[in-house]
């Protein structure tokens, strides 16, 4: 009997467990009880679960955002843990309660969660328990239901019959009306989607007027959740419907006294592009495009030039290098001298796609002037974003051409007076490094990377070391010996002694690149020799580069060099000498 009792009590253990955690002041403990739900869920059964712990889950919802997401995204993998699909319906109930909060993302997870269980309910559980529920929030007194319902259509409305389609169809309806803009936006959000799973005459007779009224609403933020839904509802269109019942409000939307719409316009404008098609594109996008291209607010600039080699691809190739150069190509070189750097950067990142577009001939007419341009711009993320995309010019124009336009200008801003300009570039190097390549590099750039070694500021010196080191990475071992090394030990001796630390600084960063066989012939001797300098400085920069030398020399050659080198320097006249050969030694394990 004491037995029987004892298995009873242990079958409450794990949901008397959850009542006191979830019943707990630490928002954290609260928040680890729902993470584990899975667990307590296997612990007590599917029965038991249907019959106990949803229905207090659902009684108990009245909790911190953060624990309440956390069970909203739980309950969406609960299907299997109820019994599954037969089962389903039962974890509705906590959902809804959900979807009605007042924290946006708590409503978001359960919208998802929701979204993910409908597909699990036979079409009879999904007309007799999901759409009723679509219905409660719809017609919820609280506009949180509301807006929650926008979101449930699409995943049930295909599925159920026609009678019930009818009376969805009237419920989305109703919510495109609603009084609260909050409800209108999320119909106008959810339209494009709900659009995709309807018949064609529900779509012209029903939603498209809907959508158009979406799209003509008071307030800006339901007009621009209306242009994302622009694209799906075209995409579903024959042309001639298209240019009939879209493409009226896409022009309203380009021109909008709201440049918050205009600029969904602009963010979306090559999904419409490819929506409509060639010939619409042609006749109306084109000029609507320029006009984006034009706009008076900077944000809709950035936004649209940040389109424009993606638009240009996508146009028709029998029409595509004439509306480029009559139409686009003006629009991008006044883009280029925009005051805005936000525009002049989302152009520089996308323009040299054109060359492949427009070809050899044109690049070198018309693109590589404004890339000259923009390689002089003074600001840094332009300039980067013109050299990352060399390459593409490359391959149109080839090396020979793009070093006699382009390479004089970045060799310009290398020599440039303001050292922060200087620094820029060497950061560039690398990426024009991989870029050119290794003959190319040696030819046109490398002298260069070895004068910033030995510029008056230090921050280029750093990073010169730095770039010289990523250059060994790229190009490998047997280009450094040939190459970097030869040029850096002459510095070991050079007469100002910050350039003798220069080398010593070059030397910590190019060991691991260059390898134990590089590290132990060449660049070691250096740096012994480099511990009877003169300079205090020098001599415990030199303690510290033997110590970072070590991984890359064996055992008898640290005994052989390095140990008596730093024995020697252990016994220096200065105090830092002293410490750092003495720290070198530990480390080493050559005490």
């Amino acid at each position: 009997m004491a037995s029987s009792e004892t298995s009873g009590d242990d079958s409450l253990y794990p949901i008397a467990v959850l009542i006191d955690e979830l019943r707990n002041e630490d928002v954290q403990l609260r928040l680890n009880s729902i993470k584990k739900l899975g667990t307590i869920a296997l612990a007590l059964g599917v029965e038991r679960t249907r019959k106990e712990l949803i229905p207090f889950l659902t009684d108990t919802i009245y909790d911190e955002d953060e624990v309440l997401l956390a069970l909203a995204e739980q309950l969406g993998t609960f299907t299997p843990l109820v019994g599954g699909s037969d089962h389903v319906h039962c974890l509705l109930p906590p959902l809804e309660s959900l979807a009605t909060v007042e924290e946006t993302v708590v409503r978001d997870k359960a919208v998802d969660s929701l979204r993910i269980i409908a597909t699990q309910h036979s079409t009879a559980d999904l007309e007799n328990h999901f759409v009723p529920l679509v219905k409660r929030l719809s017609s919820g007194d609280w506009f949180t239901s509301r807006t929650s319902a926008c979101g449930l259509f699409s995943v049930c409305y295909p599925r159920v019959s026609n009678a019930v389609k009818v009376e969805l169809g009237i419920h989305f309806r109703n919510l495109c009306g609603d009084d609260t803009p909050m409800v209108r936006r999320a119909a106008a959000g959810k339209i494009g989607e709900f659009a995709k799973e309807v018949d064609m005459e529900f779509l012209k007779s029903e939603l498209i007027p809907l959508f158009t009224t979406l799209a003509s609403d008071e307030q800006d933020s339901v007009r621009l959740l209306a242009v994302e839904g622009c694209a799906d509802i075209a995409s579903l269109l024959p042309p001639t419907d298209t240019e009939a019942l879209v493409m009226p409000t896409l022009r309203d939307a380009a021109n909008d006294k709201s440049w918050r719409v205009r600029y969904m316009v602009a963010d979306k404008f090559t999904e419409l592009q490819n929506a409509v098609g060639p010939e619409i594109t042609k006749n109306d996008l084109v000029a609507a495009f320029q006009t984006l291209l034009k706009d008076c607010e900077a944000e809709v600039r950035a936004a649209a030039a940040n389109k424009v080699k993606e638009f240009c691809q996508n146009l028709a190739p029998d029409s595509r290098e004439q509306l480029i150069m009559t139409n686009i190509l003006p629009c991008v070189k006044d883009l280029v001298t925009d005051a805005n750097q936000h525009v002049k950067s989302a152009l520089a990142s996308v323009i040299m796609g054109l060359s492949p577009i427009l070809g050899k001939d044109n690049t070198i007419e018309h693109l590589l002037p404004l890339f000259l341009i923009q390689l002089k711009d003074e600001c840094p993320e332009v300039r980067l974003n013109i050299i990352s995309n060399l390459d593409c010019v490359n391959v149109v124009i080839g090396i020979q051409q793009l070093s006699q336009s382009l390479l004089p200008a970045i060799v310009d801003l290398a020599e440039d007076t303001k050292w922060r300009v200087r620094l820029a570039i060497i950061e560039y190097m690398p990426l024009l490094a991989g870029q050119l390549g290794t003959e190319f590099f040696d030819e046109k750039l490398n002298a260069l990377c070895m004068t910033w070694l030995v510029d008056h500021v230090f921050a280029i010196r750093e990073a010169a070391t730095i770039n010289l080191k990523k250059l060994v990475e790229k190009f490998g071992p047997e280009w450094a010996g040939q190459t970097v090394v030869p040029r850096i030990i002459p510095m070991s001796r050079d007469v100002n002694y910050l350039h003798r630390m220069t080398c010593l600084f070059s030397i910590n960063l190019l060991a691991e690149p260059c390898g134990s066989q590089l590290t132990t012939r060449q660049l070691l001797p250096v740096v012994i020799e480099m511990a009877g300098d003169a300079v205090a400085n020098v001599r415990f920069n030199t303690a510290k580069t033997l110590q970072k030398l070590g991984p890359q020399i064996d055992q008898p050659t640290l005994e052989k060099l390095v140990k008596p080198c730093l024995e020697k320097l252990k016994q220096d006249p200065d105090s830092d000498v002293q410490f750092y050969a003495q720290e070198a030694l530990v480390v080493l394990n050559l005490t």
